[in-house]
């Protein structure tokens, strides 16, 4: 009988928990995913406590407090604070979001669990490898390609046809819905997941841009594509509020009606 189990050193321990501030008893347990590429050691839970008093009430700002404060090893991204740049993408309580966006109020009852986004090399701690989710990206090529001749001052758009790219063009790549997707964590080698088909079918869907054909024709493949099973993981995810299994099958139908 085959026996499947993950490798040694991949397999997450227990790890230090840190004194509790003793100046106040408005505390927050957060327990924190560790990984250091530099040492022999298996993956950790380190446990801290944030005094709540003493920052702001989003899980970045406890982070940020905890880096400051306890730990300065504490690795993790950030930028914003806004929800915006999609910098501090992590899983928190088990849902992938915005660290910056997300209340450590939010679960009431128990610690705080914070680890990077899943199915992803760690770069250290926090900080997930990203290099593939970016590749595909690029390969879906985002910008408008056009063959008559550049206008004078801009290319022209009606409100209609710009409202069509409404719930398509506020992506911020997080990669928090790529990346809460079962279909992408099996197969990211080669199925595009929904952030960067969510993107493809912005530029297929703009009005402006003159190559449909070749966009569509990129997509035609048994994986970059067709992979999506709809499971809707991925809207769940998206702390924009978008819907990238709808881009998904809004691609799948401009397929479709091109053969007909």
């Amino acid at each position: 009988m085959a026996e499947f189990a993950l490798p040694k050193n991949s397999k997450i321990t227990e790890g230090k928990t840190w004194p509790k501030p003793t100046t106040t008893a408005n505390l927050r347990e957060f327990k924190i995913y560790r990984w250091d590429p530099d040492d022999t050691k298996n993956p950790r839970i380190d446990t801290y406590y944030v005094d709540t008093g003493d920052c702001g009430p989003m899980v970045l700002d406890g982070l940020i407090w905890i880096k400051n404060k306890i730990d300065p090893t504490l690795t993790f991204r950030r930028s914003c604070r806004e929800g915006v740049c999609g910098s501090c993408a992590m899983n928190i309580d088990g849902k992938n979001g915005l660290a910056c966006i997300t209340s450590m109020h939010d679960e009431p009852a128990g610690a705080v669990k914070v680890n990077p986004l899943p199915h992803q090399p760690v770069v250290k701690d926090l900080v997930p490898d990203l290099t593939n989710f970016y590749a595909q990206y690029a390969s879906i090529e985002p910008w408008l390609h056009t063959t008559t001749p550049t206008p004078q001052k801009e290319w022209k758009q009606s409100k209609e046809d710009r409202a069509k790219l409404d719930g398509l063009y506020e992506c911020i790549l997080c990669a928090c819905c790529s990346t809460a997707c079962p279909s992408y964590w099996w197969n990211s080698d080669r199925y595009l997941g929904p952030a960067a088909l969510l993107q493809a079918n912005r530029w297929v869907s703009d009005s402006r841009d003159e190559a449909t054909g070749e966009r569509l024709d990129n997509l035609e493949d048994p994986f970059r594509l067709y992979r999506c099973h709809t499971i809707m993981n991925c809207t769940k995810a998206c702390p924009k509020g978008l819907n990238p299994a709808k881009a998904i099958a809004e691609l799948k139908k401009k397929m479709v009606e091109r053969q007909t």
